[in-house]
């Protein structure tokens, strides 16, 4: 992993504005084509062809591309089904990426971003039985949810603090799939997030081991 670097506590790193970027672009061109001036509605359908997660293309379906049944693992994480879905992982993951980046550097973050988009398409594959596919970035981003929990409990743990704080952020993530998951009448992939802070949970366990010698703070 590359060395940790300081950040501004108020500037997103140029990797986080890189891929708020690649994933805010699309959205906004579908936006504009769906325009009635436009009416272009079938540009979001041919990305979502192409880059969403189809769990049946493991099974029976055709790719439409060569290696699109790998590659949709992360491609769908760049993909969103509609503005607000993109502006609450956006959002989020902007929020979370400041000590991601410190600790694991600008190409961790991307690596961290791609291996937990991975485990919460993993998660949906092995969940969810929902015949349509899945997008968005909220995979990734419960799995830096994940690692920021995991970081907190090391600091915890090596502390000897009170680790009180760390379950009631784990139930507060719950309750709040809970919630999100009436207030968009079962239209969530519950399962990605969770498969998603899984991953991130054990990728900062392996990659961030507590230290034997001292403890460097990151916050």
């Amino acid at each position: 992993m590359s060395q940790p670097s300081p950040l501004s506590p108020d500037q997103p790193a140029p990797v986080v504005l890189t891929i708020v970027a690649i994933c805010t672009v699309p959205e906004l061109l579908f936006l504009l084509a769906e325009t009635p001036f436009l009416g272009q509605g079938g540009l979001r359908r041919t990305a979502m062809v192409y880059g969403a997660f189809w769990p049946r293309l493991l099974i029976d379906w055709v790719p439409v591309w060569p290696g699109q049944p790998a590659a949709m693992f992360v491609t769908y994480a760049f993909l969103h089904g509609g503005i607000m879905h993109l502006l609450f992982n956006m959002l989020v993951l902007v929020h979370l990426s400041r000590e991601a980046v410190q600790r694991l550097g600008q190409r961790g973050f991307v690596l961290a971003y791609a291996v937990t988009a991975a485990g919460g398409a993993v998660a949906f594959l092995a969940l969810s039985d929902a015949p349509g596919p899945m997008v968005g970035a909220s995979g990734a981003v419960f799995g830096f949810f994940g690692m920021t929990q995991f970081w907190d409990w090391q600091r915890r743990r090596a502390r000897g603090a009170s680790l009180r704080p760390f379950w009631n952020l784990m139930l507060g993530l719950v309750l709040m799939n809970v919630a999100l998951f009436f207030l968009v009448g079962g239209f969530l992939a519950w399962q990605a997030h969770l498969g998603g802070y899984v991953a991130g949970f054990l990728l900062a366990r392996f990659v961030t081991p507590t230290p034997r010698h001292g403890w460097r703070d990151f916050r």
